[in-house]
């Protein structure tokens, strides 16, 4: 059983079906979010209730991860992430046809346990199932599709719910889900170098215990939810910013802010090579300076230099959770325990409880100083998460030379 090479017709067709996988997945996490105000609408709610349609399946997806990850490492790969894949198209089906607000809530809740599974398992697979280097660069290929899903579901979103309304919005995501379903289960290898584990509770949380006793795990872990904790909620608050004077953007226009996601897309598709050439940690400092500096530039705050900011931040944002998320599986394969999935679903865990938490942390500045007191609270975290970065870079001598 030889392992996938670069460049060969299998690492391509397999990173096709893991991209596609990846679209569908964070087009449905995100397709609610430029659909809020629709939501408060319909059913008379306040914007805060209504984005907790959206957050609650940010946060029990993070959550999930954790279950999927042992269930993964006992069970096998492929056909527990069509099962779940098969989960989001029936919660999004239902989704369509939910007339008050509490069953929407519930089923988005639900939809993201399933969500929650393909994350869970991908970057594991990838770490059994390619050769070392064709492995970093498939990581950084397959988090591409992460970035196209946030900003594919965004724009469908706002344009199916203005077309076609909320529910033909989840009945039309549910055919495109579909459509992606079929396509992952017919690109995608069967596992050949996966090995069960014995599940049972007492070894998840003894490799859960494993992989946070793991300098190096833990780190990464730190670096991937901080790195998230500020780049998602920057966003959140530049759209108070651009909806008022002097800008006074629309819905429409502020949600097309979104498409510097792309710049993350290419980030994550360099990712694999840049790391390959200067090594993951470099990477990872490398990405939070483009970070620190896209920050920066937001503080002139004209159109021009928020946007050209927010792209430089999507740059680095993506390669620095590129990098990290590499970093992880291959360490835990080196590990004792070789859980790989956990591993990849603690990082997981992590990045979404950061992006859940993130906000708790800005809002204080924002109410205090705006923008700017968002940016300097930004600055602060991002320090810390270069100097995690320069931690693992200083110690990479203790470190097999081939996975750094």
């Amino acid at each position: 059983m030889t392992v996938i090479q670069t460049g060969s017709k299998i690492f391509w067709r397999a990173n096709l079906a893991l991209l596609i996988g990846s679209f569908m997945v964070f087009a449905n996490v995100y397709v609610t979010q430029p659909l809020l105000p629709m939501i408060a609408r319909q059913f008379g709610i306040s914007s805060l209730e209504a984005n907790a349609s959206f957050t609650i399946t940010t946060f029990v997806l993070g959550l999930s991860l954790l279950i999927f990850g042992p269930l993964s490492d006992a069970l096998g790969r492929k056909w527990l992430m069509l099962a779940a894949m098969l989960g989001i198209i029936i919660t999004t089906l239902a989704l369509a046809f939910a007339s008050q607000y509490q069953d929407l809530l519930i089923l988005r809740g639900v939809q993201g346990f399933f969500l929650a599974g393909l994350p869970a398992m991908a970057i594991a697979y990838l770490a059994e199932e390619y050769q070392s280097d064709a492995m970093t660069i498939a990581v950084g290929l397959y988090i591409a599709g992460n970035s196209l899903g946030g900003i594919g579901g965004r724009l469908l979103g706002g344009f199916l719910g203005e077309w076609q309304g909320l529910s033909n919005t989840f009945l039309i995501m549910a055919g495109i889900s579909s459509f992606c379903l079929i396509s992952f289960a017919y690109l995608l290898p069967n596992s050949q170098h996966f090995s069960a584990k014995t599940l049972s509770l007492s070894t998840i949380l003894g490799n859960f215990r494993q992989h946070l006793a793991n300098k190096y795990l833990i780190i990464a872990y730190l670096i991937g939810g901080l790195s998230f904790f500020i780049f998602i909620n920057q966003y959140s608050y530049i759209t108070f910013v651009l909806e008022s004077a002097p800008y006074s953007l629309s819905s429409k226009l502020i949600g097309m802010l979104f498409l510097t996601y792309l710049a993350g897309t290419c980030a994550s598709s360099l990712s694999g090579k840049l790391a390959l050439k200067y090594s993951q940690p470099t990477c990872m400092m490398l990405g939070t300076s483009f970070l620190i500096l896209g920050s920066l530039i937001t503080l002139e705050l004209s159109l021009f230099a928020i946007i050209f900011g927010l792209t430089i931040n999507s740059f680095g944002f993506f390669l620095t959770h590129s990098t990290a998320s590499a970093w992880v599986s291959k360490q835990a394969s080196r590990s004792k325990v070789k859980a790989n999935a956990s591993a990849s679903a603690l990082y997981l865990t992590f990045y979404y409880m950061g992006a859940s938490f993130g906000s708790f942390y800005l809002d204080p500045f924002w109410q205090a100083y705006g923008w700017n007191g968002v940016v300097m609270a930004s600055l602060f975290a991002l320090i810390v998460i270069f100097l995690l970065g320069l931690s693992l870079f200083k110690t990479r001598s203790e470190i097999n030379p081939q996975i750094i």
